[in-house]
């Protein structure tokens, strides 16, 4: 673990050898004035899956929009397969982005099917109607994830958990090398958390590089293989046993800090400073 500002990937052990595909140097970012990020540098390497975690307002979306080449920075570079976000083309292809639930329109008429097959328009464009070869995609791409058989239901009467499962699908859809997620479980019960994450690991496994920014700590502290701890700036990074409980991170809520098992379901318990413990 480190306590200076850069994250440095500890993925497999050949990832370091090949160029980045994400790679932030001394970014920071403004809205009117206000610095959200500050001086933040942040290399991430295929293979990797990596959570992005913080108090609420710590510059955790603000960070993955920047990736998206959604916000330009202030100063800094920030390069994304090679390239700044902002200039992507064809690489955005190989790119696939789960938003937070709240941020889409749930009273939109359309069903789930036609959701999933929105993660084909960066292939086919928005003109071209899609193939039956994208047809094919969509569909297996959400069998992959549990839900096939709600291709014609309305994507707004599903629940939060299949909600979240088709838009995993969406960005499945784009056959993607690098999976964005931004707060994936926010709205869904532990089932579904638990279940969003094994696939996550799936993923993994198969060797897509995956960035998550997530409240729920200490969850993906038992799927990831590196935590960055944002708050502005980064504060602390390395593996989910060295960062978790660490003097950093107790700074970073404000609160002493512990990580625990409690079942099958793992907690980020904080006490602060009357001693009274909450989740």
């Amino acid at each position: 673990m480190s306590t200076s500002h850069r994250l440095v990937a500890t993925g497999t052990p050949d990832s370091t050898q090949q160029e980045p595909i994400i790679q932030l140097r001394n970014v920071t970012v403004a809205y009117e004035d206000q610095v959200v990020l500050e001086d933040v540098t942040f290399t991430v390497y295929p293979g990797m899956f990596v959570a992005i975690i913080g108090p609420n307002g710590a510059g955790k979306t603000t960070l993955i929009r920047t990736i998206l080449g959604l916000i330009k920075p202030l100063r800094g570079e920030v390069l994304v397969f090679g390239k700044p976000a902002w200039e992507l083309k064809e690489e955005r292809k190989r790119l696939g982005y789960v938003p937070q639930i709240l941020s889409v329109d749930l009273h939109f008429p359309i069903t789930a099917g036609e959701v999933v097959l929105m993660g084909r328009y960066a292939r086919v464009g928005l003109i071209r109607r899609p193939s039956k070869e994208d047809y094919r995609i969509a569909r297996a791409s959400m069998e992959r994830v549990g839900v096939g058989h709600l291709w014609d239901r309305p994507f707004g009467k599903l629940s939060g958990g299949q909600r979240q499962r088709v838009l995993i699908a969406r960005a499945l859809a784009n056959e993607p090398d690098l999976l964005v997620l931004d707060e994936p479980t926010t709205g869904v019960d532990v089932t579904a958390t638990q279940t969003v994450y094994s696939l996550l690991r799936e993923f993994h496994e198969e060797g897509m590089t995956i960035l998550v920014v997530s409240h729920d700590v200490g969850v993906v502290a038992t799927f990831v293989d590196t935590v960055a701890c944002v708050n502005r700036r980064l504060v602390a990074h390395g593996r989910p046993e060295e960062v978790l409980g660490s003097e950093e991170l107790a700074r970073m809520y404000g609160c002493d800090v512990a990580y625990f098992h409690h079942g099958r379901v793992p907690h980020l318990v904080v006490e602060p400073a009357d001693g009274e413990k909450s989740d």
